[in-house]
């Protein structure tokens, strides 16, 4: 496991893992493996990821906020506390109805 940012047996507020940045996306990686990713990010209102495919299962929660998450053209509101799953090879994206932060697992096979 590699980790840039954050040490193995360290408590962390996921609210303050990334910062919001005014107009802009900010993402921070938590963990890289083998077996997949943890990243944080942070999506000022407006903002968000177009319309893509991964290879790999994911899965989106909220740390904070609000954001609307399409999957295969069904829209989806995730709120803070609240998560959604991602299946691989399907379009998805992603929408900040107010500014969102969230931690964004993938899962590699």
């Amino acid at each position: 496991m590699k980790n840039k940012s954050f040490k193995p047996a360290e408590v962390y507020n996921l609210k303050q893992a990334v910062s919001f940045a005014e107009g802009g996306v900010v993402s921070k990686q938590f963990v890289k493996s083998k077996g997949g990713n943890i990243t944080f990010f942070a999506f000022d209102q407006g903002e968000g990821l177009s319309e893509h495919t991964a290879p790999f299962e994911a899965v989106v929660q909220i740390i904070e906020g609000k954001a609307e998450v399409s999957i295969d053209g069904k829209k989806n509101v995730v709120a803070e506390g609240e998560l959604i799953i991602m299946p691989a090879n399907i379009p998805h994206a992603l929408h900040a109805i107010e500014p969102f932060k969230m931690c964004l697992i993938m899962l590699k096979d």
